[in-house]
């Protein structure tokens, strides 16, 4: 027993070995914090997030600059002393949360008064693991600066993919509103001027290259296999069969042991957006708790499949972050889908007299499949509050929306990305917010300031993004995490032997026809972007956001393979594709 005792005790040193020999990185953010000045020379933190920390009512600028270092001070040294002390909600409030517009929030919200949200695990970055990357030693570049090219771009794309919710995704190759989103992205300065302007771009800026669009690739990921076929991957769509293959797998139905569960949606009111007056977005950015607000559709049916991108919103909205990778783990399993052929235990002749289950079998993946979670939101918490610090893009609306009606003090910093917008795109959007105001909204005086035209980006959610920065994004680094696992275990090169796409009321399953079959990488590369860009159709997040959020979850999930390893007597190897293609063998 004591040899046992020290050869455990040594497995564990090897495994802390290896993760202490990871270099911790400098973690640079894009310099922006206070670069931005008022006429007291203090910073105005316009390229920072500030959600529920006191707000003009009318500016929407922060009231006292001190609150922001509050915030951070709190962030910095995660005594939750500090984060006691950092005021939280709308200023001058008495005790009583958004005084001016109680009347109208609690109307909205079926009654009673509105709490201000928390902010949401501030110092997750700084605890310690027992298994994997430490979070400080992984990292991300810097994110796109307030007045640059590439989120001229990411910006004409949230607006863009907002007034697209409701184009059902069967529909894209045929929709003229397509066409004028693909239109727009590839005349912006990022996508026209990319060949030009390359070798002045950063190492991370070139990797984020993309485009021109067609309306074939538009609004999808970058990673192997995320153009191929219909825009949602076939993991978010069927099922697998069942006990005594009692069902087919464009049923949609999961099996979950002896019981099931339905790929079909809860389906979110088409055509209704939120946030599209200043006197919401102000609340919002307060931190009024507007969650669980929205409206839902119960015809023709309640539930369907995805059929729309508003539905891929509603389903990242209250997924539980690994849930899409748990199920996806599920349905290849029922499938069949063969295992990496490096891991042992595999063939019908079970030439070794054993079969995977503890170790390389089912439990041990869809265990893993979900283990990795927790550590990728770690890593990606640090990067959130304690180095980018990145404003939503519900924030830059508000800040176009004062700029476009002439209320520029303050933000003149915002005019290149105002004139990269263009005209075009600003008047559909106003458009759609007055046509959303005039059906929906409960107050009409004051709601939008004085402004002429409310220029906010309609949002999915009632309740705008949560309560942390942008960058990275939690759902996109725990889809590059949990794809990964499932990238060394199965074997992404095997092909599938169906397609189909929802029809375009999402009542079924329809049967696509490809050039070429798809693959088990491309499909999980496609699922890890359907989650992430979901946030994106959300209005939550930028294209940035997913893409190097999804390499930073990748690095934790290589890393707790790497020291897993060690602790397997069999020799086995697994290799894992990699999201910006190539290859890494464990």
């Amino acid at each position: 027993m004591d040899d046992r005792r020290i050869e455990a005790l040594r497995i564990r040193r090897d495994a802390a070995e290896v993760a202490s020999q990871r270099p911790h990185p400098l973690h640079i953010s894009n310099g922006e914090e206070l670069r931005y000045r008022n006429s007291e020379n203090k910073p105005t933190h316009l390229a920072n997030y500030t959600k529920g920390l006191p707000h003009c009512e009318k500016t929407g600028v922060i009231v006292n600059a001190d609150d922001y270092q509050q915030f951070v001070r709190g962030i910095d040294s995660g005594d939750v002393r500090d984060f006691r002390d950092t005021p939280l909600g709308p200023p001058n409030q008495d005790g009583v949360p958004f005084p001016k517009w109680q009347s109208h929030i609690a109307k909205t919200s079926k009654g009673g008064k509105v709490p201000v949200r928390a902010w949401e695990s501030a110092g997750a970055g700084s605890t310690f693991e027992l298994e994997g990357p430490d979070s400080q030693s992984v990292t991300m570049p810097p994110a796109p600066e307030l007045d640059s090219e590439e989120l001229i771009t990411e910006m004409i794309e949230n607006y863009g993919m907002a007034l697209l919710r409701d184009v059902p995704f069967a529909n894209f190759n045929s929709s003229t509103e397509v066409q004028k989103v693909v239109d727009l992205l590839n005349q912006s300065p990022w996508i026209k001027n990319q060949a030009s302007n390359y070798v002045n771009l950063t190492q991370a800026e070139q990797k984020r290259l993309r485009g021109p669009f067609t309306k074939e690739t538009v609004f999808r990921g970058i990673a192997p296999g995320d153009n191929v076929g219909p825009y949602l991957s076939q993991f978010l769509l069927v099922g697998n069969q069942g006990l005594e293959n009692i069902q087919a797998i464009s049923d949609g139905y999961i099996a979950y042991g002896a019981i099931r569960v339905d790929q079909r949606i809860r389906v979110a009111e088409p055509l209704k957006d939120y946030m599209t007056t200043w006197e919401a977005w102000v609340d919002v950015q307060n931190g009024a708790d507007l969650r669980g607000i929205e409206t839902y559709s119960e015809t023709p049916a309640p539930y369907r499949f995805m059929a729309t991108p508003r539905d891929l919103a509603t389903y990242v909205h209250y997924d539980a972050l690994y849930e899409a990778y748990l199920n996806a783990c599920l349905i290849m399993l029922g499938l069949k889908i063969p295992f990496d052929p490096g891991i042992p235990f595999q063939g019908p002749d079970f030439k070794d007299k054993q079969q995977g289950f503890a170790q390389f079998g089912g439990p041990h993946i869809l265990s893993l499949v979900t283990e990795v979670a927790t550590r990728a939101l770690k890593a990606v918490r640090f990067q959130k509050f304690n180095v980018h610090r990145r404003l939503r893009p519900e924030a830059v609306s508000g800040w176009v929306t004062r700029y476009v009606n002439g209320d520029t003090k303050g933000i003149e910093a915002i005019k290149p990305l105002v004139d990269g917008l263009g005209e075009g795109l600003l008047k559909a959007v106003a458009d759609h917010n007055c046509k959303q105001n005039q059906k929906f909204s409960d107050r009409t005086s004051d709601a939008n300031n004085g402004y002429k035209a409310s220029y906010l980006l309609p949002m999915a959610f009632p309740e705008g993004s949560p309560m942390h920065p942008a960058y990275g994004a939690g759902h996109a680094t725990v889809a590059g995490a949990c794809v990964t696992i499932l990238k060394a275990f199965f074997d992404a090169g095997a092909t599938l032997n169906f397609a189909f796409q929802p029809s375009a009321n999402g009542s079924k399953l329809e049967p696509v026809t490809l050039d070429k079959p798809l693959t088990v990488e491309g499909e999980l590369n496609k699922i890890a972007a359907n989650i992430a860009i979901g946030r994106n159709w959300a209005g939550v997040h930028y294209f940035t956001d997913y893409l190097e959020s999804l390499r930073l979850g990748e690095q934790v999930a290589i890393g707790i393979l790497q020291e897993q390893k060690l602790t397997y007597g069999e020799n086995f190897s697994m290799t894992i594709p990699l999201f910006d293609g190539g290859s890494i063998r464990i």
